[in-house]
């Protein structure tokens, strides 16, 4: 008999604990973005790293730019309160889920502080060649998409030890 044991991320106040740390972060380097970045004036880090202040009215990649500011405010509160009941419905031991649904929640309060006190998302970071650049983006953008792939891992693995699991019955 197999028992499962539950993550540390499935604990709420280690979940609320990293999640305070990342808004944190993710806040501070935006107040320095905002003091210290020329606004759309690339200032190269590596080759094909750049930073790059850009103001984002919409969701992710500029995504439903022509909404009202309620409506993208609105959607990422429910988002956030989407994701939170992800979270306390996934089984505790499933700790890239839960830390996935913890890096997508705080990086969503990220961008939600952003468009309470900005009226839009801060974006910095640009990848780009000669011919080519992705979107711009930021830390909290960057914590909901490695939220993601961690849900989407912990989904894969999780098929993977079900079937095992079902074949040695």
């Amino acid at each position: 008999m197999i028992v499962a044991t539950a993550s540390r991320f499935s604990r709420p106040l280690v979940a609320v604990v990293l999640i305070v740390i990342a808004v944190v972060l993710d806040q501070a380097i935006k107040l320095a973005v905002e003091a210290y970045l020329p606004l759309e004036e690339a200032v190269t880090v590596l080759p094909m790293l750049a930073l790059y202040r850009t103001y984002n009215l919409g969701v992710a990649f500029s995504l439903l730019s022509g909404m009202e500011r309620e409506f993208i405010i609105g959607m990422r509160v429910v988002i956030v309160a989407f994701v939170l009941w992800l979270w306390r419905r996934t089984p505790g031991e499933r700790g890239f889920a839960h830390l996935g649904f913890t890096l997508i929640v705080a990086g969503a309060i990220g961008n939600l502080i952003d468009g309470f006190v900005y009226g839009h998302v801060i974006d910095y970071i640009l990848f780009y060649t000669q011919t080519w650049s992705f979107a711009v983006f930021n830390l909290a953008d960057s914590f909901i998409s490695i939220g993601a792939a961690l849900v989407i891992l912990d989904e894969l693995l999780g098929s993977r030890k079900a079937a095992r699991a079902s074949e040695s019955e």
